[in-house]
């Protein structure tokens, strides 16, 4: 088996490393410039659905929900999921697109449903639901933490053998005469691997470019809010994810209620640098929107702020595998937020390419150099949001 190195302790990595050391790889050592799960993991809004557009992105989240659902017999650790349902709501015009990712999603071993008006209403009868021709529902969707999730994978996995090397920033990728990436170099010298896997997120290019490579990943700066239960109550006992309002919430554990916007900007944004407050007209305005949806929202109080950075994909979807003309290196990046949902099965998946396993979901599909060869991904029913 070859000796690999992960560098990145946050979710993708440390569930990459757990799944080596579960396949019994002899060597594995995880890197990572601060602790696990301390980078944009720990920002993550970890928020657990199966609705996606594209067929493989399904079988990755479908997947992933038996690891969060069942983590004490999979993990070894206490439960880290909590179940509160979930829905996709799209524009109307977009109601037959929805009805058919719905049915793609079910013969993928999805739980999920079309619903009407009426039975969003039922679900959350203090919603607006107007303008709402069919919905999305999914009752065993739900959400987790991303600090947790990094930091019992990791754990396990160091249980099982994995070294941990935290507070050892990666300078540059080792790159032998023969164009193979042979190890990394740190701040405490050189480590050496026959396999090196990047789950470096946002950071990841500045590693491709120290060999010569690049990849199309960008910052994208995100804001979200939590905000605390008005008088009435909580505001929403389930997830959603609304195009009409283009907004995201879920419930908070211990009462109140998370919410975060679809787009942030790009320009100029500095994954080392970037605001740790989300800006107050900002929170105001999004907070305004998600009101349209959930009216009690006007009433809720802000309990506080948070930021992050997406490494954005073109198309908005990950890309996992090698990178062409670069032997020995794996690379897992421009999840686009949704990394989250889908890193249990992602980390086996890249396992399971590491050590020459067949795939229990094909990740092809995601192959890093799909754009210089001019092969976005396109669903067949994709939202105009999507």
């Amino acid at each position: 088996m070859p000796e690999v190195i992960v560098v990145g302790a946050g979710v993708m990595g440390a569930s990459t490393a757990f799944h080596l050391a579960e396949r019994g790889a002899r060597s594995v050592t995880v890197v990572d410039a601060r602790h696990a799960g301390e980078g944009m993991s720990s920002r993550s809004s970890a928020l657990v659905r199966m609705h996606y557009t594209f067929e493989p992105e399904v079988r990755l989240a479908v997947d992933s929900l038996a690891y969060f659902r069942e983590w004490p017999e999979r993990v070894g650790r206490p439960p880290v999921f909590r179940e509160c349902g979930f829905v996709r709501i799209v524009p109307p015009g977009e109601a037959d697109l929805l009805r058919k990712n719905v049915e793609m999603q079910q013969a993928c071993g999805a739980e999920a449903e079309v619903i009407t008006a009426g039975d969003l209403l039922e679900l959350e009868p203090g919603w607006r639901a107007d303008d709402v021709v069919a919905a999305a529902y999914e009752p065993r969707a739900g959400y987790g933490d991303g600090a947790v999730v990094a930091g019992d994978f990791l754990s396990r996995a160091r249980e099982q053998g994995v070294t941990y090397r935290p507070n050892t920033p990666v300078r540059s990728l080792l790159f032998s005469d023969g164009g193979r990436v042979r190890g990394v170099r740190t701040d405490e010298g050189d480590l050496t691997a026959d396999l090196v896997i990047l789950a470096t997120g946002v950071w990841t290019r500045p590693l491709l470019r120290s060999v010569g490579a690049d990849l199309p990943i960008e910052a994208e700066y995100h804001e979200v809010a939590v905000l605390r239960d008005g008088p009435g109550g909580p505001a929403a006992r389930i997830a959603c994810i609304d195009s009409n309002t283009r907004t995201y919430f879920r419930p908070e554990s211990g009462g109140g209620l998370l919410l975060g916007d679809f787009v942030g900007p790009r320009a100029g944004i500095d994954p080392d640098d970037f605001p740790q407050v989300p800006g107050d007209a900002n929170v105001v305005e999004m907070v305004g929107r998600a009101a349209r949806r959930v009216p009690a929202l006007a009433e809720a109080g802000i309990s506080r702020g948070v930021t992050g950075i997406y490494d954005m994909s073109p198309d908005a979807r990950p890309m996992l595998g090698p990178v062409a003309g670069i032997e020995g290196l794996i690379v897992a990046a421009g999840f686009s937020g949704m990394g989250f949902k889908i890193c249990p099965a992602v980390g086996r998946a890249l396992a399971e390419s590491a050590l020459g396993e067949p795939q229990t979901v094909d990740i092809s599909v995601f192959a890093p150099d799909r754009f210089a060869e001019g092969h976005p991904i396109t669903p067949p029913y994709g939202y105009t949001d999507d």
